[in-house]
């Protein structure tokens, strides 16, 4: 008798509520003085009930409780969401589970009831090493607490991760080839590097738009984004996406799973799906206001607000948006089985070339991947690729 196949899925969890709201970001995170835990973990566990009873042959391959700050969820949450999970559609013997948490937030004993739980993979923010920037980020936590925080979790977490964001106002380049330095002492085997935006809708973009602080000029970026690659490769952490670097086998699975366009399913407020059935690939979105998501929850099973059949023209779009942000580049044997037509045909054919003979892109074998010099510009080239 033949096994039962099961496709592989990734599934995202956000936690919404967060202690404060940091000026520069546009997640959907928002701070509540009163959290219902025990109706929040129900509504969760519906959604993911209806989820599973929608696409049963599945494995999960990665969890990934994302926000907000998720490790201000009680353990017994994640638990039971993990819990959920396997007993639906079973996880891998090598399922990534990973949360975000704060330096702000994390104490020794709720650490080890998150390891507990089933968590095997701590994501921290901590964003810098400096108490002038910290503050300026709006981040609730010192250097010191970042530090600590760190020495907590790799006692308990082989694999873990942390954010640093640089190009921010009046950062030299030699301050950040300290504090990279600096970082590197409590590095594992993943390290996230962002250089700083502003998003429209954020407390950054207004006083950015009235003169309040400037980011540093694109020379000083690009010589701060070619110092971290390089360091880091050194460091024997090479850059496998734009922002991301880890150790051969230490990338983040989870993170993967969108670049590399597999089905991944997410529930929570604000929270997006991907996932093919029935021979179309669907997008979901989640209704992302907290309050509303959980009545609607509550009272119909699922917080769905959209769910949409992409056109290949849209799915063509997403994946060369995502695959070209990797180090291996975009699969374009995927592309094809996927919308059913050769990336040559549905691109910019005369801005393929140009990029390609302009040192922006390359191809191999199977793969188109942005050289150094088209990472680094990489939604220009995008941009131009797409403008068919």
């Amino acid at each position: 008798m033949a096994s039962r196949s099961y496709e592989p899925l990734a599934l995202y969890v956000h936690w919404p509520f967060c202690q404060s709201k940091c000026p520069y970001c546009d997640f959907n995170s928002h701070v509540r003085l009163e959290i219902d835990q025990r109706r929040w973990r129900e509504a969760l566990l519906r959604e993911l009930e209806s989820e599973a009873e929608a696409d049963p042959d599945r494995r999960i391959t990665s969890i990934f409780f994302g926000g907000g700050t998720p490790s201000l969820m009680l353990p017994e949450t994640a638990a039971a969401i993990i819990e959920a999970a396997d007993r639906y559609w079973g996880l891998t013997d090598s399922a990534e589970i990973t949360i975000e948490a704060n330096p702000s937030s994390v104490e020794i004993g709720r650490l080890r009831d998150i390891r507990a739980a089933g968590v095997n993979r701590i994501s921290l923010g901590v964003q810098s090493f400096d108490d002038d920037a910290l503050d300026f980020l709006g981040r609730a936590h010192s250097a010191g607490d970042a530090r600590t925080a760190l020495d907590k979790v790799r006692s308990l977490f082989s694999r873990y991760s942390f954010d640093l964001i640089y190009s921010r106002p009046d950062q030299s380049v030699r301050a950040w080839k300290d504090e990279l330095a600096h970082a590197l002492e409590f590095a594992g085997d993943h390290l996230s590097l962002y250089q700083l935006t502003i998003e429209r809708g954020t407390a950054f973009f207004a006083r950015h738009r009235d003169g309040a602080f400037e980011l540093p000029d694109d020379e000083t970026a690009a010589r701060q984004f070619e110092h971290s690659r390089k360091t880091l490769e050194n460091a024997g952490l090479k850059a496998y996406e734009i922002s991301n670097h880890a150790e051969p086998g230490g990338e983040c699975r989870h993170n993967l799973a969108y670049w590399r366009y597999q089905d991944y399913v997410g529930i929570g407020p604000g929270a997006h799906g991907r996932v093919r059935r029935g021979g179309k690939k669907w997008a979901t979105r989640r209704i992302a206001k907290p309050e509303n998501w959980l009545n609607q929850t509550e009272s119909q099973g699922d917080g769905l607000q959209e769910k949409t059949a992409l056109t290949d023209t849209e799915i063509f779009e997403e994946m060369t948006l995502m695959g070209l942000r990797l180090a291996e580049g975009l699969n374009l044997d995927a592309i094809t089985r996927e919308t059913g037509a050769r990336f040559e045909d549905q691109t910019n054919s005369r801005a393929l070339d140009n990029l390609i003979e302009g040192g922006f892109l390359a191809k191999s074998g199977s793969y188109l991947k942005a050289t150094p010099a088209g990472a680094q510009r990489l939604n220009a080239v995008t941009a131009k690729l797409l403008d068919a």
